[in-house]
């Protein structure tokens, strides 16, 4: 697929919920320019931790990773693109951070971590990478989920030992097999595919997605119906107000991409 010079709308939301005192989610969601295309980059990490430290987790993870695309990015741009060296490098921060967090708790005496869900836009494709339960979605007449949980609820689908239903009311629905400063290694997943226009993208915490239904989500965000970044913006804020409204316990946040 040829580069088509796409253009982009983003928002961002996050929501302390009703229950927890300390906001654990952080989100990162920039717009840059390079020979006259947009670049879309967005992170979300979901932190869990002892002593409400799960922040410092997740915000440490966007921090190395906008300084990647700050610092060590436009280089990239200038020597040549490589999907190759792109996941390597991102795998490298991820292992790096994992290492940090850890030590950074054990110097603590607690237990933290975040999940990672990445998303690059670049020459009309996507670069995703996912640590853990945060998700990303494509809309386009139907719903993709575009990543898969590293979860014990997960796991067991894939094996054929629980069925949908099952897990869904699993009391282990939230067990992670992995997440950054908590593993002793961290093992990524990637992801990558063309973008055309009028696609709408989602980067969401599992706080966001475990009351509400697809159905709900895709009444909200499917391209046929969405055409700005405030409208993109108050389906977001309306969906994180029904959560709260059923209840939900955590934190929830949430990056919508429209492209162009």
């Amino acid at each position: 697929m040829g580069c088509i010079n796409l253009k982009f709308l983003i928002t961002a939301h996050t929501d302390v919920g009703i229950k927890k005192s300390t906001n654990q989610d952080s989100v990162l969601a920039v717009k840059a320019s390079y020979e006259n295309e947009e670049i879309v980059f967005t992170v979300l990490c979901d932190g869990m931790g002892g002593l409400a430290k799960g922040e410092v987790a997740s915000a440490s993870v966007i921090e190395a990773y906008f300084r990647w695309f700050e610092k060590d990015f436009p280089q990239t741009l200038k020597t040549g693109f490589n999907k190759e060296e792109l996941f390597k490098t991102w795998e490298n921060i991820a292992s790096q951070m994992n290492s940090k967090i850890a030590a950074y708790g054990a110097e603590k005496s607690i237990s933290l971590g975040t999940t990672l869900v990445a998303m690059l836009i670049y020459k009309s494709r996507y670069y995703i990478i996912n640590v853990g339960d945060s998700r990303a979605y494509k809309y386009t007449d139907r719903t993709t989920v575009l990543t898969k949980d590293h979860t014990f609820v997960q796991r067991e689908l894939d094996s054929g030992r629980m069925t949908y239903e099952e897990a869904m009311n699993h009391p282990k629905r939230n067990v992670l097999l992995q997440c950054i400063g908590a593993s002793s290694f961290v093992q990524p997943d990637f992801f990558d595919d063309d973008v055309r226009p009028n696609e709408v993208y989602l980067l969401c915490s599992d706080g966001f997605r475990h009351i509400i239904t697809e159905a709900e989500m895709f009444e909200q965000f499917n391209p046929a119906r969405r055409q700005s970044a405030e409208m993109l913006r108050q389906s977001a804020v309306y969906l994180t107000d029904l959560n709260k409204y059923r209840q939900e316990t955590d934190n929830i946040s949430v990056i919508v991409i429209r492209s162009e």
